[in-house]
């Protein structure tokens, strides 16, 4: 069956992990403001995410799902829990991940693999979790968010940079092995983003990122949520195993 055949519900369920903050926060509500039902993934505070959650527009449509992508069994549990409560999964977005920021000569080795193991191991665990039903089903999204520096590496940062590498890899593979079951799974790689973390950044840092970037700004949330919001439609069927970079020029293939 062609995937353009595939009977899909008229209301798609999608999971976004690290959903309270940042980026995750902005995917899911962009995904909420699409149309779609939206778990959104943490490890903690639900009933205040759901407050929050519940506060936006299509917020009726939005769901909690606890989730520590740390945890194999947190994956599986949250995964069955949709399921259940939903039948299906049509939508994943790979977008939590953790830095433990430090030049290598210093880094110990379990700051390492911590990284690794979230940002790495824990998409692994989480696709692996939704390809059955995908499968099942023939039809699915996938969407990670990596990072320019998957591409450029970058000083401090070589355990971040080696599992956001390691993630566009493993996505082109995975895009591979499924293409034919009408599941489709890619990569958005964003630049310096508007979260938290950049707004602590000291000035004298901030400015000289910004000489780098063509566009002469931080990217947006929201920015990020638009890309993946295309790879998630059903009409992005014939996208594939890209990464996608959202980085203002910062990088360009």
């Amino acid at each position: 069956m062609r995937e353009r055949e595939t009977q899909l519900p008229q209301v798609q369920t999608a999971l976004v992990t690290g959903a309270n903050r940042g980026i995750g926060w902005a995917v899911g509500r962009g995904l909420l403001e699409a149309g779609y039902r939206v778990y959104f993934g943490c490890r903690s505070k639900e009933e205040e995410l759901l407050a929050r959650v519940r506060d936006l527009p299509g917020g009726e449509r939005g769901e909690i799902v606890r989730l520590d992508m740390n945890d194999a069994a947190s994956i599986e549990a949250a995964v069955e829990s949709i399921l259940h409560r939903s039948g299906r999964v049509d939508i994943l977005v790979n977008n939590a991940g953790i830095v433990r920021d430090k030049l290598l000569v210093r880094m110990e080795e379990g700051e390492f693999r911590e990284v690794i193991d979230v940002n790495l191991v824990g998409p692994f665990r989480m696709v692996r979790a939704v390809l059955r039903p995908m499968m099942k089903q023939r039809y699915g999204r996938i969407v990670s968010i990596s990072s320019v520096v998957g591409t450029t590496g970058n000083a401090g940062q070589a355990n971040y940079a080696a599992s956001k590498g390691g993630l566009e890899a493993f996505s082109k593979s995975v895009a591979l092995e499924v293409g034919s079951r009408g599941i489709t799974v890619n990569v958005v790689a964003p630049g310096f983003i508007e979260t938290d973390m950049t707004s602590g950044l000291p000035e004298s840092v901030t400015s000289g990122v910004l000489e780098r970037i063509p566009v002469r700004r931080f990217g947006t949330g929201e920015e990020i949520a638009h890309a993946v919001c295309f790879l998630a439609d059903p009409a992005a069927g014939y996208v594939t195993g890209a990464v996608i970079p959202v980085n203002g020029g910062l990088a360009m293939p």
